[in-house]
């Protein structure tokens, strides 16, 4: 029998495990670059961009409708339709990645010297397109285990494939390298793909030893009975993707807007591109850093959510909003203050340079409202509300490109608009989410809830300040700037507990620290 977790066990143990594969696949970005070297990485990562989205398309928004249908279906003890709900998403991810597979192979002449105007990038192309049904069969599992309530087999099968890619690249890497820049890239390529196929393995043995169903018994009988079940699938999966292309678009769209507006406001190419690399590869990467988190809650609340709406609890509904919500802004506020007060040492330490470092400061508040988003649109489409989050999504993405263009083609404003646009999507994006749920369930988030963000906020903020005014006065340097950080972190987190971002009854739920409130 699967040991379904709380939803707070869940999140931890995504947390946990994204913690572990973030800084595992830092290391494999090192040691690809050293192995490489500049020509090599930008050959491996110019065919990364088609594979997701190929991968996009196989995978149809699966894993977040299985997972929302298995955990409606295991709170009523339907058997039968968790059975179906199986049978139907292999075949249909079976079909999609085979087909995708060889549409990949055939078109990736055309992909390499037409769309990314270098043929050597058809070595990488070729070598990665078999993990195509790979992913496909593990996103059926990763959704069934969500749908289950036990986050440990994705969490573990995810550090596992980190491991062997990190393990293999070096071999595979050495072993081409001789034959040419492009196969070595290959190689690195073919790394990924052995990584997430022992990931697989693990995901297929631990859903044979747990499993309380038999896949393969009458399977033909039960995808004949399965249209109903297509259809529950695809009302989730079908906006899913959707939202997911929306996003791929923009970040393709995006770059084009950009470099014609700033050119339009007398920036030359040159000046445009290395601005647009600062807001792209230093601000947005550091503004992204506790969505890792927030990540993860909206993994767990999928089908807790799922769960509660299928007995019809609409209390526990509506409390596991407000506790994802209070949760989130808590990773994120801290990060928020700290980019805020910090970013001069932050991006000197990390880049050095702090050309960006206004563009960080006015970011970073906004942003506080993206680390709030992805739960809510877990929440909109556990609740079978995934169309209005695409149409959300469609609007923040055409309203980012229409200020975009307004204001950075205004030489007043320059890449600063581009920031402006950026920070407009997150906001609407946001406030059409919280619009949504208070239209169809009528959640709101209390003003008593919104008085402790903002007093959280502020005297985080204050605190953070005299400790950087302390910071600046004693010869600044990278082991004073740590400290400062840890003492800051070590109040904040005094603070949550004071303003109970986080409670007992929270922390009880944790089995290592069970023993403590005993």
């Amino acid at each position: 029998m699967l040991s379904k977790q709380t939803f707070l066990q869940g999140t931890l143990i995504l947390i946990l495990a994204g913690l572990i594969t973030r800084f595992l696949g830092f290391i494999n970005r090192l040691v690809v670059a050293r192995l490489m070297g500049e020509e090599g990485v930008g050959l491996y990562m110019m065919a990364l961009p088609t594979l997701f989205l190929v991968m996009t398309i196989t995978q149809l928004g699966l894993p977040v409708a299985i997972s929302k249908r298995v955990a409606e279906a295991d709170a009523q003890n339907d058997r039968a339709k968790i059975k179906r709900i199986l049978v139907v998403s292999i075949i249909i991810t079976t079909v999609t990645s085979v087909i995708f597979t060889f549409i990949m192979i055939f078109t990736a002449p055309f992909i390499a010297k037409t769309l990314l105007t270098d043929d050597r990038t058809l070595y990488p192309l070729i070598a990665v397109s078999p993990i195509i049904p790979i992913v496909a069969v593990s996103s059926v599992l990763r959704g069934y285990f969500q749908g289950k309530q036990n986050m440990t087999p994705q969490s573990i099968s995810q550090v596992i494939e980190q491991v062997v890619r990190i393990s293999c690249v070096a071999f595979f890497v050495h072993l081409l390298l001789p034959y040419g820049i492009e196969f070595a890239a290959a190689g690195a390529m073919f790394s990924v793909i052995l990584g997430e196929f022992i990931s697989l393995l693990y995901m297929i043995y631990q859903f044979k030893q747990k499993k309380t169903i038999r896949l393969r018994h009458r399977f033909f009988s039960y995808l004949k009975s399965s249209k109903q079940t297509v259809k529950e699938l695809f009302s989730i999966a079908l906006p899913s993707t959707g939202s997911k292309m929306i996003s791929s678009f923009s970040y393709f769209l995006e770059p084009i807007i950009v470099a014609h507006s700033l050119a339009l406001a007398g920036l030359t190419s040159v000046v445009a591109t290395k601005q647009y690399g600062e807001l792209s590869g230093f601000v947005l990467p550091l503004l992204m850093l506790p969505t890792f988190i927030t990540q993860s809650l909206s993994i767990a609340l999928v089908p807790n959510i799922s769960e509660a709406e299928a007995v019809s609890n609409k209390k526990l509904i509506h409390y596991r909003i407000h506790q994802a919500i209070r949760i989130s802004f808590a990773s994120g506020a801290i990060s928020t203050v700290v980019l805020t007060i910090f970013a001069v040492p932050i991006l000197t330490f990390m880049y050095g340079t702090a050309n960006a470092s206004t563009i960080l400061v006015f970011m970073a508040p906004f942003y506080i409202l993206l680390y709030i988003q992805s739960p809510l649109q877990a929440t909109l489409q556990a609740l079978d509300l995934a169309k209005p989050a695409m149409w959300n999504s469609l609007i923040g993405a055409v309203v980012k490109f229409i200020v975009l263009f307004i204001l950075a083609s205004n030489e007043s404003f320059g890449i600063m608009g581009v920031a402006i646009a950026m920070s407009v999507s997150v906001i609407l994006i946001t406030l059409l989410h919280l619009a949504a749920l208070r239209k169809e369930i009528h959640f709101y988030i209390p003003i008593k809830d919104v008085s402790k963000m903002i007093a959280l906020i502020l005297i985080t903020w204050i605190i953070g300040k005299y400790i950087y005014n302390f910071y600046i006065i004693h010869d600044p340097n990278l082991i004073l700037f740590l400290l400062a950080l840890i003492v800051l972190a070590i109040i904040y987190i005094v603070f949550l507990f004071i303003l109970k971002f986080i409670t007992k009854d929270e922390l009880e739920q944790l089995p290592f620290l069970q023993k403590w409130f005993r």
